[in-house]
């Protein structure tokens, strides 16, 4: 089951020769899911291969660099003939803004839009995985982040016992692998722990949208194959970077260590460091040697875990 990130805008306000404003689309086994928005999105997309069949836009907060992009993708949607329903999902108060960004133009899209707000810690549940929103703390707009976690899986099942044990493949097999305790034709009853070993952790993805580190991060962090945080400054604007309610570098390494996170990738980097952001990287990884800089267009693979 794939699982991949691709990151469309890295840069943090406005966009730059090197980075758009901010957008990242996650795509699990075909379903594409896009966190923000910013102004240039649409092109970002067909730049990097992302396809336009996507159900769901995430917005972590309102603020215009990452909501702006919205209004023409939409109209490209409309004019690619579209009729599938979008889902606009944002934190509270932004059902007014996202309306208000969707009538930009005059015409009545052709195709439904659904508008949600968001709760802190509500899952958006899926077949297969949940969206988990999370509180973060970012002035000036109510805002949020959002975690994309898989459930547990089952263990691996083991055919070749099965077989020494004459349990004909079938969906006396299926029924084992679901953890349920099986009897055969001559009597004997199987319990599925003979052949089914161990769960296996599913995939934890952890993406912040702007914010300072904060607590409710780590919760939502902990134990993650992958964080995206935001790391705006390095070291010498940490006192610009509490003004703004933004992270540095370190910072964002500092919230990745201490909720013990398998990799951390950082994004929504200032127009100073636009060109060159190994100061960031190199800062972040004194405390964390597992970081990337993403830039426009990095794609990152989220592996299982098997144990």
């Amino acid at each position: 089951m794939s699982l991949t990130l691709r990151f469309l805008g890295t840069a943090a306000s406005r966009p730059t020769v090197e980075r758009n404003v901010s957008g990242l689309a996650a795509t699990r086994e075909g379903e594409t899911l896009l966190f923000d928005c910013g102004e240039g999105t649409q092109r970002q997309m067909m730049r990097y291969g992302v396809s336009f069949a996507l159900g769901d836009i995430l917005f972590t907060h309102m603020h215009t660099d990452h909501v702006l992009g919205v209004i023409g993708l939409t109209r490209t949607l409309q004019l690619g003939g579209r009729t599938e329903p979008l889902r606009l999902w944002g934190p509270r108060g932004s059902a007014r803004q996202l309306r208000q960004a969707l009538a930009f133009g005059g015409d009545r899209l052709a195709f439904p839009v659904d508008v949600a707000e968001v709760e802190p810690g509500t899952p958006i549940r899926r077949d297969e995985y949940a969206i988990v929103p999370f509180e973060v703390e970012h002035p000036g707009s109510s805002a949020v982040g959002y975690a994309i976690v898989e459930p547990e899986r089952r263990g691996r099942f083991n055919p070749e016992l099965a077989r020494e044990l004459g349990i004909p493949e079938g969906p006396l097999w299926g029924r084992l692998h679901r953890g349920e305790t099986i009897t055969l034709d001559d009597g004997r009853t199987v319990d599925p722990a003979t052949l089914v070993g161990p769960t296996r952790p599913g995939r934890t993805v952890v993406i912040t949208g702007d914010t300072r580190p904060c607590a409710a991060t780590v919760d939502a962090a902990r134990g993650a194959d992958l964080l995206v945080h935001e790391a705006t400054f390095a070291d010498d604007e940490a006192d610009r970077a509490r003004e703004t309610g933004h992270s540095t570098a370190r910072e964002a390494a500092q919230v990745a260590r201490v909720a013990e996170v398998r990799r951390l990738v950082l994004t929504h980097i200032s127009a100073r460091y636009s060109r060159d952001a190994r100061e960031l990287e190199a800062q972040a990884r004194q405390l964390f040697p597992e970081t990337v800089i993403a830039r426009d267009g990095t794609e990152i693979e989220v592996p299982y875990r098997e144990a």
